[in-house]
């Protein structure tokens, strides 16, 4: 053991659970997925296929068992508050993805610690960490179709938003640690916008933003958009995105101390050309409306009978907001966030997952009613 690594610890209690034995807390390739739910266990299944060693931090034992048989090295039960737990595991770690919340401070604090940890000890990390594109958020509240368009071809267009954008004081203490920690860490931030999409293995886990939308329109008897429906949001299905993740971490592993071939894109710490951000999306310049979303929704309840008039309709403020996002609707189902995947793109990914509205018909909507009957 490198001087000054600290070893995974003893986790009395801690319902750990491991495929083999005397695992080599050195071994290469050795992944913490923090949070492997909805887009987390896919990333883990992926890994787990591609022979990595995969640790599951889970706050359920059930779900331990889960990942497990989805090829999970070691399970560890925790909470993301346990920070000295997460510190230890991610010093133990060649590479951390935080999955289980984009605004969970005193988690990534600690999984920075334990990367500062490995560097003091002479040895790299990866971590990557998930936010969201409600930073983009501009408070159209449905009223229009923004033409910006948000890219990741360099840090420029994120570090603009402002310091108190949704996700962004997360994003901007990760961004500066790692600075301070130096090249050893090498650090991105995955921005992912509306995730949609069923992996059927997965006990009929689901996204929020549409399936929320689907349950509203049940209740009501109406498909509902905030104001007008007018703004736009791109989106991924939730396979592409674990993808995506993958791709990321081959890029992070195979870049030098000073960041990638392409001009730091690959590592923390580094010179000036430093990127950490990284969107991924779907859809283009094809980015549905919130309206868009609405009718295929009332399509699709209308020819499950479940409302009667399929045309979609303006939601009134007020108390039905309250099954939806509540204070935060307007913001969260109203706002425009057009942004593209440049990177990801010039790393070889691609999206091949079927698209939101078929996806919607084909996977949420039977999960969905089946869930009220």
């Amino acid at each position: 053991m490198s001087e000054g690594l600290t070893p995974t610890p003893t986790l009395k209690n801690r319902c750990v659970a491991t495929n083999t034995k005397d695992l080599d807390i050195m071994a290469p390739k050795k992944v913490l997925i923090i949070g492997p739910g909805y887009i987390g266990w896919n990333v883990l299944e992926l890994l787990a296929r591609e022979n990595y060693a995969v640790t599951g931090f889970v706050r359920r034992r059930e779900h331990g068992e889960q990942i497990r048989a989805s090829g999970a090295s070691e399970v560890v039960c925790g909470e993301l508050g346990d920070a000295a737990l997460l510190a230890a595991l991610a010093a133990a770690h060649d590479a951390v993805i935080h999955t289980a919340g984009a605004d969970h401070l005193a988690s990534v604090e600690a999984v920075l610690a334990g990367a500062r940890r490995r560097a003091d000890a002479g040895l790299a990390s990866v971590f990557i960490h998930t936010s969201g594109t409600a930073m983009t958020a501009d408070g159209a509240a449905g009223a229009f179709r923004s033409d910006r368009v948000h890219d990741d071809d360099g840090p420029a267009a994120v570090d603009a938003l402002p310091d108190d954008a949704p996700h962004r004081p997360v994003d901007r203490r990760i961004v500066a640690e790692a600075r301070r920690i130096g090249p050893r860490a090498r650090v991105a931030i995955m921005i992912p916008p509306t995730v949609y999409g069923v992996n059927p293995r997965h006990d009929g886990r689901l996204s929020m933003q549409i399936p929320t939308l689907v349950r509203h329109a049940a209740r009501h008897g109406y498909a509902g958009h905030v104001g007008a429906g007018l703004s736009v949001h791109s989106n991924v299905h939730v396979l592409d995105l674990a993808r995506a993740y993958v791709a990321l971490l081959h890029e992070l592993e195979s870049s030098g101390p000073d960041g990638g071939e392409d001009g730091g894109d690959g590592g923390g710490g580094g010179d000036g050309n430093w990127n950490p951000y990284c969107f991924c999306e779907a859809t283009g310049d094809d980015e549905p409306s919130w309206r868009d979303i609405a009718a295929a929704i009332g399509r699709a309840l209308h020819a499950a009978g479940v409302v009667a008039d399929p045309t979609p309709r303006t939601i009134p403020p007020g108390p039905e907001y309250d099954d939806l996002e509540g204070p935060n609707t307007e913001a969260g189902l109203g706002m425009n966030s057009r942004t593209r995947a440049v990177r990801l793109r010039r790393l070889g990914w691609a999206p091949v997952e079927k698209g939101w509205e078929a996806s919607l018909v084909e996977d949420e909507l039977p999960l969905i009613l089946g869930q009220r009957a």
